[in-house]
């Protein structure tokens, strides 16, 4: 399956506690079907004393969330969100935005 979803996109979270909320893709792991989203589903986690951080204290994460709550936003002033498509032209495979008729994506 195409991954439909990239690095670097902006995205909108359409279920969920964190529904409406807007962000970056920071990385996709697409072997879990997930995606790290900048500032949704932060986390904390403790980090034990060591040499380069001698106090330990706690350490903030990012906590995957489910492609299939992310819906690909194609007009950043309106926040209009669009599926996405694959066409085939001259052999060079294009993602396109299914609601903007067919827009080039990025």
């Amino acid at each position: 399956m195409a991954q439909r979803i990239r690095k670097d996109d902006t995205v909108k979270i359409i279920s969920g506690a964190h529904k409406g909320t807007t962000g970056k893709v920071l990385a996709v792991n697409p072997k879990d079907g997930t995606a790290l989203v900048e500032g949704v589903g932060l986390g904390h986690r403790h980090v034990k004393p060591n040499q380069l951080n001698p106090r330990g204290g706690k350490k903030d994460i990012h906590k995957p969330v489910n492609l299939s709550k992310l819906a690909l936003v194609v007009d950043e002033k309106s926040g209009k969100t669009s599926r996405v498509g694959y066409v085939v032209n001259d052999g060079a495979k294009t993602r396109v935005a299914r609601q903007l008729k067919n827009k080039e994506i990025n």
